[in-house]
């Protein structure tokens, strides 16, 4: 499958519909980063949506980022904190 990369605020409450789920394949990650198939009802969502496309590279990056400042916060807190979270996992988009 292809799927189209783009940076999109979620804006909470339908911003993607059962509909939107049906129609394309969907999936969000840390940074605004959305996956979405590369299909025509997926890509008017992400117009309709005013997501700014990226490539899979450019999109992995700002991932990749995020995923490491996340980390860093994990590693710097005490151990009893960490007690209760697991360390941010790498992450690869698809």
């Amino acid at each position: 499958m292809s799927y189209k990369y783009a940076i999109i605020t979620n804006t909470g409450k339908d911003f993607f519909t059962h509909q939107d789920r049906l129609d394309f394949s969907i999936e969000g990650y840390i940074g605004d980063v959305w996956v979405v198939g590369d299909n025509e009802k997926g890509v008017a969502w992400i117009a309709n949506k005013n997501g700014v496309e990226k490539t899979k590279t450019e999109a992995q990056a700002i991932v990749d980022a995020k995923l490491s400042t996340s980390q860093t916060q994990w590693d710097a807190l005490s151990e009893a904190d960490k007690f209760n979270d697991s360390r941010p996992t790498d992450i690869t988009l698809p």
